[in-house]
């Protein structure tokens, strides 16, 4: 993500690369043959991913059945408490993220997956989102137990092996070391900014493709 004064600056000669990045989010994926179980009862459980800019990852899975909190943040890095502007350098080893709170009765963590592979991001670029550039905006998982990664890891070698995308997948599934809330002015960005140009072109079309392709989970 470019510094935040300079996001429109970027929308003239970005809106090609968008529109590209947006092709993921075309058609739903098929469903994970390896997910865990629908919980019972009600649960509290937690998912980490990235997927270039925070906003528009958050903006997606604030619109999911069953989770009930979308925090944005940085996990990835060897750096303690970073801010954006240290993380923005891609020195720190971060990346943008998002903590998902999620109730497992409603929403499998394979669900999860599949939103974010099918219309949060586009997984087959590497260290870049759309019009953003650099480590920062990489695609990944950060489990927290051997069953997140299990399905994490399955669930990739079965869109690769069905040839799900015209480019290999690069998403990395790697553990969770730890999560570092964004600063306030990044949480519900796209939300609070409907209007911001960056929000209108990149983020705004992925919230309309989970509408679209999974009306079941929307809400």
């Amino acid at each position: 993500m470019l510094r935040v004064s300079l996001r429109v600056v970027a929308m003239a000669g970005a809106v090609l690369a968008i529109a590209q990045a947006c092709q993921a989010g075309s058609a739903p994926l098929p469903a994970p043959i390896l997910d865990e179980a629908r919980a019972p009862a009600p649960t509290k459980e937690l998912a980490f991913f990235a997927g270039g800019c925070f906003w528009g990852v958050q903006a997606v899975f604030q619109h999911v059945k069953g989770v009930s909190k979308v925090t944005s943040g940085y996990s990835g890095g060897s750096v303690k408490n970073p801010d954006y502007e240290t993380v923005s350098t891609g020195r720190t080893g971060h990346a943008e993220s998002v903590e998902i709170l999620y109730d497992a009765s409603q929403v499998t963590y394979g669900e999860l997956l599949r939103v974010f592979f099918s219309v949060a991001h586009d997984p087959t670029q590497l260290n870049r989102q759309g019009p953003d550039e650099g480590t920062q905006y990489r695609s990944a998982i950060f489990y927290q137990t051997d069953q997140q990664k299990h399905i994490a890891e399955a669930y990739i070698a079965q869109l690769d092996q069905a040839k799900t995308f015209s480019h290999k997948i690069a998403t990395q599934i790697v553990p969770l070391q730890a999560f570092y809330n964004a600063e306030g002015y990044h949480q519900n960005y796209a939300t609070l900014h409907p209007d911001n140009p960056y929000i209108v072109y990149n983020d705004a079309p992925k919230v309309a493709n989970l509408k679209k392709e999974f009306p079941e989970m929307y809400k």
